[in-house]
């Protein structure tokens, strides 16, 4: 099977849109437009790794932006040059020895769509393509204000990315090429060395951010993505555990002096294992029974902060990050206010979140049934999540 790899030219300043912030990294319901469209290539299957060219300045920026996503281990990043051209040609020589098939996309065609992105990777298999659309409006040519002829739009095409090639055609064509920074794709160098380039069609959803009134309608393009992302978005999750002596009692991560601790396979903490099944249950990923089973000897007292940790790189792999933990203990005693604030602490830090993003509250059962009698202690949480920025 021939190794397919994509290349994402975005080292450019973005001068037409204006602002201090490069086109690829104005945010889009949260997430800037370079990890859309990264998005869109790490989840396809057809796509075997990533290069992207980012400016000197940038590159920790970027890195950061897919810090601990499950897109990272996929994306290489090289620095891109003063052009395009030249940024392309830094990326194919990036490239690992094992690839046969470069694509090339945008930075900023976010909507990319996966159907797209196979048609064009099939189509390079066979040799140089690239999405494009048929020409819908009558085009002219113009000199000084005055049209001077006018096209046959029958024979004319708009060009899209992504663009398609045999590596090797590819790396010829930046190499031979290298002196000419004219050319406005890489189509139009391989054309430059006589290789023929099919058409593949593309979509108009596809577009590229150029300008601010190109923002509107990417936004509405990609809330359709957003509302229909596979996680429920807020989950709910609730734990319980037995009181007996010699036992500590953790919660929230806190040990609290007490004659008693709760029994359980880890350290049994209650508040820490409700707000993992809220989290788990929201990004759709069962519950914690299934990650850490009390089966396993692995765990056998096991810190249910470490857990927390780990159910934190859990979402984030998945491209998903914790969004807000809402939780509520229900102990007859002791006291657990003087410890809330810590647990809440605890909780932030595990999970990349501000303070004012976690809520922990606790309430008695005024006597009654096992909480009430001091037979156990009982939690319940709800957590959202969102993707990953």
């Amino acid at each position: 099977m021939p190794s397919t790899y994509v290349i994402i030219p975005a080292a450019g300043q973005g001068r037409r849109m204006g602002g201090p912030i490069a086109k690829q990294f104005l945010p889009v319901h949260g997430t800037p437009l370079l990890v859309w469209t990264v998005r869109a290539f790490a989840e396809h299957p057809a796509i075997d790794g990533i290069v992207i060219a980012v400016a000197p300045d940038t590159v920790e920026h970027v890195r950061a932006l897919l810090h601990d996503s499950r897109y990272a281990e996929k994306v290489r990043l090289v620095v891109g040059g003063d052009e395009r051209q030249a940024s392309v040609a830094n990326a194919v020589r990036a490239l690992p020895a094992s690839c046969d098939v470069v694509l090339v996309h945008d930075a900023v065609r976010p909507c990319v769509s996966a159907e797209l992105i196979g048609r064009v990777a099939d189509a390079a298999k066979q040799g140089c393509a690239t999405a494009a659309l048929p020409m819908q409006e009558t085009v002219k040519v113009v000199e000084a204000g005055v049209v001077k002829q006018t096209l046959d739009r029958s024979r004319l095409w708009s060009v899209q990315t992504p663009q398609g090639f045999p590596r090797a055609v590819l790396a010829q064509a930046h190499e031979t090429m290298s002196k000419n920074l004219s050319f406005t794709d890489d189509c139009s160098l391989v054309e430059a060395l006589g290789h023929p380039v099919r058409i593949v069609q593309g979509d108009p959803r596809n577009l590229k951010v150029t300008t601010p009134a190109d923002l509107p309608i990417v936004e509405l393009y990609l809330a359709s993505k957003t509302a229909s992302s596979r996680f429920p978005g807020v989950g709910m999750g609730y734990d319980v555990h037995r009181l007996v002596e010699g036992r500590p009692l953790v919660l929230g991560g806190v040990t609290i002096p007490y004659q008693w601790g709760l029994l359980g396979h880890s350290d049994a903490d209650v508040l820490l294992h409700a707000v993992m099944d809220a989290l788990l249950g929201a990004a759709g990923l069962g519950d914690i029974g299934q990650h850490f089973p009390d089966t396993d000897p692995d765990y056998a007292g096991a810190v249910s902060m470490d857990l927390l940790h780990k159910v934190d790189k859990l979402l984030r792999r998945r491209g998903l990050q914790p969004d807000g933990v809402d939780a509520v203990l229900m102990v007859e005693r002791p006291k657990i206010a003087p410890y809330i604030p810590q647990m809440r602490a605890n909780m932030a830090k595990a999970l990349q979140l501000p303070l004012e993003a976690v809520n922990v509250k606790a309430t008695t059962s005024e006597g009654m049934g096992f909480v009430g009698r001091c037979e156990g202690m009982a939690a319940q949480a709800v957590a959202r999540v969102c993707p990953l920025c």
